[in-house]
């Protein structure tokens, strides 16, 4: 990410997942929001292309988030002013929390912005994983993060958990090589 803001010319970056799409005319919310002087960064509402109840109580508990605590993640295409980003060293080099780390230092910059338009992201990942696991994985990870462990620690046991989950759903033998593995 810190590469392509690199090679940017523009004054606003916007950094998107691959599996998220901007609305339409997202350039003009991008305008407006950034308009006020005291903005120097936002992101988009979030929605979710498979409208399950689960899903669309995810949606909710991340706009109230962007929203109240002013912490969008990546998944909302976060936007920020080039000087700024620049200026504070871009995205900071961990191997996970980068956004969440980043968006924290934004904040003590200025304002951050919810342009009430939604991206559409995948739910793939929720649903492979499934939305309470998934969901769950992402909060002890940020509880990790805020109470001192090494990023790397952190990385290192999101992506297992998250391939043992994935092994398990799909192929339930790696389930009794997955259990013999761990003890």
């Amino acid at each position: 990410m810190n590469r392509g803001a690199a090679a940017a010319l523009g004054s606003v970056l916007v950094f998107l997942h691959a599996d998220t799409r901007l609305p339409h005319h997202f350039d003009l919310y991008l305008c407006e929001a950034l308009s006020c002087p005291t903005v120097v960064a936002g992101a988009f509402e979030l929605r979710i292309d498979a409208p399950t109840p689960s899903l669309c109580w995810i949606e909710r508990m991340a706009n109230w988030r962007s929203r109240r605590l002013h912490m969008p993640y990546g998944d909302q295409a976060i936007f920020v002013r080039a000087g700024l980003f620049h200026s504070m060293g871009g995205f900071p080099e961990l191997p996970i929390m980068e956004d969440f780390e980043l968006m924290r230092r934004l904040r003590r910059n200025g304002h951050i912005e919810i342009v009430r338009e939604p991206v559409l992201t995948s739910a793939r990942r929720w649903m492979e994983t499934g939305t309470v696991r998934t969901t769950l994985a992402n909060q002890l990870a940020i509880a990790a993060y805020l109470m001192g462990m090494p990023p790397v620690h952190i990385a290192r046991w999101y992506h297992r958990y998250k391939k043992s989950r994935l092994l398990k759903d799909r192929c339930p033998e790696a389930q009794t090589e997955t259990a013999q593995f761990r003890m």
